[in-house]
């Protein structure tokens, strides 16, 4: 073979080397793939080429350089890599700087992050509310790009001691922390729910373990031993220390110690993992930096470097959502807050900030020794319609996503402080660049791809209904949908219930993940029931809703869109919610067979439809555009793009009536910011 490749120190430009790396036919070869015998990774030469590109100049390629040659073939006149040397972790770091990932790293509805890091492997826990499976878990290798591996709510016997069955909305499943110890994972968590012959709901803490993040997930345990009477005990936190494991959590001070209404207490208490009871005395830590905003809630504690550090979120988790810090010599206090809190928040930013109410962290070590942390946010994409005399502000339908952010430590010496003793301390920095969660950042390790837009696409040839799907409380009303029945498709058995609060239905989706996006679904469906529907459903709550479905009525099946939409807010509650017949279309050429759409893009969904099942290049037929605004958020969770089937109230025999969906698919698309 000949080399055909300049020595480093003739390298002009990156010219040089793209006129070289282009000359050749590569097709073949750019896509197949080489392991590294070091750490058994995969990469195909497009995939080394372009991350050398990406990663380094000039005066770095020259240190790679004799490791990376291009030969040519004489038979096939093609070009290969031979070589490529093996990176050190300290020069992945260095050579991220010119990569970048795009924030949110978990886009959709993933609020509350917790993570926790396991050798070289980081996993994430999120709340789940009222859906189920609940208390998704993710894991990554860099950060960046995540795979949904599991739920720890996974079995129907989980769900009834947590009261998911019959939960209210944003009830349920609220902040889990994830932490590993001695080969098992825990998720300890709040779940709110009203008990039969409770006047109201209640706060209940429980922890499941699993030796495997995938599951299975054991049982959970509720947590034993809490005074009677004491109420708001939620956001619990685990840590192992000294051979002991310790519970932290949040409660309402008492009555006549309150500095403010909406203060919180963070408290901490021994828990005997083999009868998950507190134990011995129970210590209060904290109430938080700030006295004008909210409850302080959503607390870790961290041992590094020998002190305690305790971070909480504060100002509840809107536009005044903070995050705040404090240190002690001793687990049990008493803490020091920085006098600079709160470490991370974006009140002080523009209405217009491209995210706002940040907050409810995780901080975590890399193994190579940095820092980053996780936290929630809301992006600004959409502008709340404005109710009464609400100001206009900007939400997204996906409501709290899960970031990514940078962190430094920095040692100053404070010789007069209010809020703590003078001498030598260090505070984590939170973005030191900026102070703020930024859209992108450099990916944290080299070699990393960004991470894509993400794409989904579930055609029903397992007999295992897909981690993505998820329903509004776990399914009790008999068999809602068979993986079986018919080969390839999902069957959806219509219901009577319709969606309502504390009840659960036949719809079932997947998380919307960025706001404009396109999702369709193909349907075969027939049925001679007049009322009987099925389609497409677009939904944030039992009250907050599209559904776009052909429905039996006396003059043959119909295209229907209609939207329901929460009332005005009354107090802490809401008017009853609104129902609208949007549009409706006799569709006389209608088969059983339909492609159902809608596509989001310039601030306007547009729903379409096609009855050319199965043929090629399908041309779809608008049917109406609707503000995207009209799926705004306006609670804890996102919205969720999904199948419905229903009978509009009408009692059915359990199987009689249902729809067969052939696939699903949704493409998000990133808007430019």
């Amino acid at each position: 073979s000949q080399a055909i490749v300049p020595q480093a120190d003739s390298i002009e430009n990156w010219a040089t080397i793209d006129s070289l790396l282009t000359a050749y036919p590569w097709p073949a070869l750019m896509a197949e793939k080489r392991v590294d015998p070091d750490d058994g990774s995969s990469y195909s030469w497009d995939e080394i080429y372009t991350y050398y590109k990406n990663n380094y100049k000039k005066k770095d390629i020259e240190h790679y350089w004799s490791t990376l040659k291009v030969q040519r073939s004489s038979a096939k006149k093609q070009a290969i890599v031979s070589t490529v040397a093996k990176k050190s972790s300290s020069k992945k770091a260095k050579s991220s700087a010119n990569v970048e990932f795009t924030n949110p790293v978990l886009p959709g509805g993933f609020p509350d992050p917790s993570i926790c890091v396991v050798g070289d492997d980081f996993y994430l826990a999120n709340s789940s509310f009222e859906y189920y499976p609940g208390i998704p878990i993710h894991h990554s290798k860099d950060l960046v790009n995540w795979t949904l591996i599991g739920h720890a709510i996974h079995r129907p016997e989980q769900c009834a001691p947590l009261g998911l069955p019959t939960v209210a909305s944003d009830g349920g499943i609220q902040a889990p922390s994830l932490r590993f110890h001695d080969g098992v994972f825990y998720v300890v968590v709040t779940s709110v729910f009203q008990p039969e012959g409770a006047p109201h709901g209640l706060c209940f803490n429980f922890v499941l373990t699993a030796t495997d993040a995938k599951g299975p997930w054991s049982m959970p345990q509720k947590i034993e031993g809490f005074p009677e009477g004491m109420e708001g005990q939620i956001d619990p936190d685990l840590i192992f220390d000294d051979g002991k494991c310790w519970f932290l959590a949040t409660s309402i001070p008492e009555k006549d110690t309150k500095d403010h209404e909406g203060q919180g207490e963070l408290w901490i208490q021994e828990l005997d993992l083999s009868t998950w009871k507190l134990i011995s005395e129970r210590h209060k830590l904290w109430r938080g930096s700030s006295r004008v905003c909210l409850f302080v809630e959503g607390a870790h504690l961290y041992k590094i470097d020998g002190r305690y550090y305790l971070m909480a979120a504060e100002g509840g988790t809107g536009r005044n959502h903070a995050v705040s810090i404090a240190w002690a010599e001793k687990i049990t206090g008493p803490y020091h807050p920085n006098p600079r809190n709160p470490i991370l928040t974006s009140r002080h930013l523009s209405i217009n900030n491209w995210v706002h109410s940040t907050g409810h962290a995780d901080l975590f070590q890399l193994p190579d020794g940095r820092w980053y942390m996780v936290c929630l946010g809301i992006r600004g994409d959409e502008e709340c319609p404005q109710s009464g005399e609400e100001p206009l502000e900007m939400h997204s339908n996906m409501a709290r996503e899960t970031f990514l952010v940078p962190v430094t430590w920095e040692a100053e010496i404070e010789h007069w402080s209010p809020t703590g003793p003078p001498g030598h301390h260090k505070w984590p920095v939170i973005a030191p660049k900026t102070g703020k969660v930024e859209r992108r950042f450099p990916v944290p390790f080299g070699g990393s791809l960004p991470n894509p837009p993400f794409k989904f696409h579930d055609d029903f040839d397992s007999e295992i209904l897909g981690l993505d799907w998820n329903f509004r409380r776990p399914p009790s009303n008999g068999e809602v949908y068979s993986l079986t029945a018919r080969k390839g498709f999902l069957r959806l058995f219509a219901q009577a219930q319709e969606m309502e609060d504390c009840k659960s239905c036949s719809v079932l989706g997947v998380r919307q993940r960025e706001s404009d996006f396109s999702y369709r679904a193909c349907m075969h469906f027939s049925t001679s029931m007049m009322g009987v529907e099925a389609g497409i459903s677009f939904f944030q709550k039992d009250n907050h809703y599209l559904n776009f479905v052909i429905v039996r009525t006396p003059a043959g099946c119909s295209l229907r869109l209609v939207q329901v939409l929460p009332g005005k807010k009354e107090g802490f509650g809401e008017s009853p919610a609104a129902q609208e017949v949007v549009k409706e279309e006799m569709l006389a050429e209608y088969n059983s067979e339909i492609i159902l759409g809608v596509q989001s893009k310039n601030r306007q969904y547009t729903f379409s439809y096609s009855l050319e099942v199965g043929s090629a290049g399908v041309r779809m037929l608008p049917f109406c555009q609707l503000a995207s605004n009209v799926l705004i958020s306006r609670k804890y969770t996102g919205a969720y793009l999904g199948l419905y089937a229903g009978s509009s109230g009408q009692a059915l025999d359990n199987g009689a009536e249902f729809a067969d969906f052939d696939w699903v698919q949704q493409e998000a698309v990133r808007r430019r910011r």
